[in-house]
């Protein structure tokens, strides 16, 4: 298939700047055989006691810097760690950068440049007998905000620090949220243990590739970034016990799903997983776990709109989004949800 079939056409009005208040007053479309208009704190009616909703716990690290090469300001996105206190980052202007460069964040916290790599990433070795990376980052660091939300030349303020973290996040290793967690409270995670519905947690460390947009013509030569996921034996046990028994699993978020698809095997078991995934689902894949999922509305031409295409159909999911669009839902990772049952083709 052609990355031009997954396009489409999204007022700019409608990408959202700031999160709801409170974050489940978000409105919720339920895409089944038909699209119903509801708001996320209804999500209960609409499951079944017995049915899991599988979280991701990723946190997100503060992972922007700004700072000093000499006197000329400098800006990076650290996003893959190498090594105890080398990082991989993407970095404004690298093309400046020079390996042995100094880059000045505070007096406590700097770096230099140990190497250039592909794609404008660079390699940054940090003095970390001070002040350790992920103490500088806590000090001194910005969430990595995607692009589509506009800030002042400050960058981020404190509010994203809460609003761009998930209620539950506990495994410090993202720089991008899982944000279809965004929506969560703990009045709506009370309100689905009442109505009888498990939850179960996985990792995935959101990478910055999630950000970076799909170049090919043809969707089936695009290579997917790889990020590091994590289920435990005791939670595969608890999802396939749910299957066993009838229950529906719904998947909060594209992360959460990828790692389930990922850790399934030739008998549609769970099995525990550590490790990188690269999973990349498209239209035609057979789904093995995964009933339901909970997520935001994503980017045109992505590969999380791909995605939501395999799991409910292409001509379905562009109704649905156009139907979103008609009625102004908000979009992208600040907006609203939806609920996608998966296609029975």
């Amino acid at each position: 298939m052609r990355i031009s079939d997954f396009d489409f056409q999204l007022p700019q009005q409608l990408i959202a700047q700031e999160p709801a208040d409170p974050r489940d007053s978000s409105r919720l479309l339920h895409v089944s055989n038909k699209f119903s208009d509801m708001n996320v704190i209804d999500l209960p009616s609409i499951l079944n006691p017995g049915d899991i909703m599988v979280f991701n716990n990723t946190k997100v690290i503060p992972s922007r810097l700004t700072g000093r090469r000499g006197k000329a300001k400098t800006q990076v996105t650290l996003h893959k760690q190498y090594s105890k206190d080398t990082w991989v980052a993407f970095a404004r202007g690298s093309k400046k950068l020079k390996i042995g460069d100094e880059l000045v964040f505070a007096d406590d916290f700097y770096c230099k440049v140990e190497g250039k790599l592909a794609g404008g990433e660079v390699l940054l070795c940090f003095n970390d007998k001070i002040c350790t990376v992920i103490e500088g980052l806590d000090k001194y660091g910005q969430m990595p905000l995607p692009p589509y939300i506009k800030r002042s030349s400050n960058g981020p303020n404190n509010n994203d620090r809460m609003n761009y973290q998930t209620m539950y996040a506990s495994r410090i290793g993202a720089v991008a949220a899982p944000t279809a967690g965004l929506h969560f409270t703990p009045a709506l995670m009370a309100a689905l243990a009442r109505r009888g519905v498990k939850k179960a947690f996985i990792t995935l460390h959101v990478g910055a590739g999630t950000f970076l947009p799909v170049k090919v013509k043809n969707i089936d030569d695009h290579i997917m970034h790889s990020e590091w996921a994590e289920i435990d034996n005791i939670t595969a046990n608890s999802i396939n016990q749910v299957r066993e028994k009838g229950g529906k699993v719904i998947s909060v978020g594209s992360t959460s799903l990828r790692v389930l698809e990922t850790a399934v095997d030739k008998s549609g078991k769970l099995q525990p997983f550590v490790g990188e995934t690269n999973i990349f689902i498209k239209p035609g894949y057979k789904f093995k776990v995964i009933d339901k999922m909970f997520t935001n509305f994503h980017l045109p031409k992505s590969t999380l709109f791909i995605l939501v295409a395999a799991l409910a159909g292409l001509h379905h999911v562009k109704s649905a989004y156009a139907h979103a669009i008609s009625e102004k839902y908000r979009f992208f990772s600040y907006g609203d949800a939806c609920l996608i049952e998966r296609s029975n083709d």
